[in-house]
């Protein structure tokens, strides 16, 4: 290499790695030891309650657990994070361990779900059972069946896939399925309402655009008569509880710019 050429490259290499740098910052939402940053909200109980500290840090790893309940009565837990994004990348690693606490519904076996765009905790009323958002939905397989999981519900919302309205309230993705209790990576990137993209361990298994309320949902009249925008490109991120013990050993986002 010319000396002029060497020279070029150790004057740039400095700015290239601080680039580099700067477009990967993965932050951590939780930090290990407790749940700072992050609220609960459970049907038929007061934002803030962490209804039989289900939700909790455990050697490094987020649980949603159900060691303290004899039962499940509909009950449902949301975990919010503080803060509301609009354009990112989610990665999540999660697992289903253990066994369904007692009566809780069929569909929740091994069922969990992260939600998207959803309205602020805040905003919830007493006994809403879920957010008005998009939910990446989690699903663990039993063993026999196939069972797919980053699947898309929408509670509240409707959104576009391939071109049509869908008012279905789940519809699977593409993805295989993962039996017993192995750590599954799930990444999802968000671009407001223009895109959202689910992959699974590297491969793209969801994509779907222009999130928007459900005009004839309930709790979103609710948040339309409170002069919310019909269209979805932000909102909050959550976690779910459903009545099946859920681990998450990695929740971390990377802001994008727009």
């Amino acid at each position: 290499m010319k000396k002029n050429a060497l020279a070029l490259l150790l004057l740039l290499l400095p700015a290239a790695v601080s680039a580099q740098n700067s477009s990967d910052q993965w932050i951590s939402l939780f930090n290990g030891k407790d749940l700072t940053n992050w609220i609960p909200k459970f049907t038929g109980h007061e934002l803030g309650v962490n209804y039989r500290d289900t939700f909790r840090v455990e050697d490094g790893v987020f649980l949603v657990s159900y060691d303290n309940w004899p039962d499940f009565n509909g009950e449902f837990g949301h975990i919010f994070y503080n803060e509301s994004f609009s354009h990112y990348r989610l990665r999540v690693e999660y697992r289903f361990v253990g066994e369904q606490v007692n009566q809780g519904p069929g569909w929740a076996y091994r069922n969990n779900g992260v939600m998207l765009h959803g309205q602020s905790p805040q905003s919830m009323t007493l006994d809403q059972e879920f957010p008005a958002s998009i939910e990446v939905q989690l699903l663990g397989g039993n063993g026999e069946d196939e069972r797919a999981t980053a699947n898309v519900c929408s509670p509240g919302t409707h959104y576009v896939r391939n071109g049509e309205l869908i008012t279905q309230h789940c519809i699977n993705s593409s993805s295989a399925t993962f039996h017993g209790d192995q750590w599954v990576n799930l990444e999802v990137e968000v671009h407001g309402d223009e895109l959202i993209r689910h992959s699974v361990n590297g491969e793209v298994v969801f994509e779907y655009s222009k999130t928007q309320l459900d005009e004839t949902d309930a709790d979103a009249q609710n948040l339309l008569s409170q002069g919310q925008p019909i269209v979805v490109s932000e909102g909050y991120i959550s976690l779910q509880a459903e009545s099946h013990p859920t681990q998450f050993r990695k929740i971390e986002i990377l802001p994008l710019a727009h």
